[in-house]
């Protein structure tokens, strides 16, 4: 990394499907350091662990932990109270919606999604 640059900021990525993760990845490690969880409570010990994340981009539906609860405990973590989220989920119910929104979420994208829209859209969330 070149001195005069800005470091790289950190977009953790929680999913629990291989290949979805897999595709987010290569799309965003071009621009970002990409950290991926397979599920809800590796995101949380991710996220908490240095360097922080810069956003998160949080399937709702996991084993375990879903995205909606990370998103919350998250909150909770040193320094990480005001992080952005993404939720990227197959869940478009409007209630869902909602509740993304509620939880903060900058972006509440359903599945199947186009990877230019993911791209445009952690670009904004990271401009902020």
């Amino acid at each position: 990394m070149n001195k005069d640059q800005p470091p790289r900021k950190r977009v953790l990525i929680a999913e629990d499907d291989p290949a979805i993760a897999s595709l987010l990845s290569r799309t965003l490690q071009g621009h970002y350091d990409v950290v991926i969880a397979e599920d809800g409570m590796g995101a949380l010990a991710k996220a908490g662990a240095p360097p922080p994340p810069d956003l998160l981009i949080l399937n709702v539906m996991m084993p375990g932990l879903d995205g909606f609860t990370v998103a919350q405990r998250v909150r909770l973590l040193p320094g990480l109270a005001d992080v952005p989220v993404i939720f990227i989920t197959a869940r478009d119910a409007p209630a869902d919606v909602i509740k993304g929104i509620q939880l903060g979420a900058r972006n509440y994208i359903t599945k199947p999604f186009k990877l230019h829209d993911v791209l445009d859209k952690v670009r904004k969330a990271l401009r902020r």
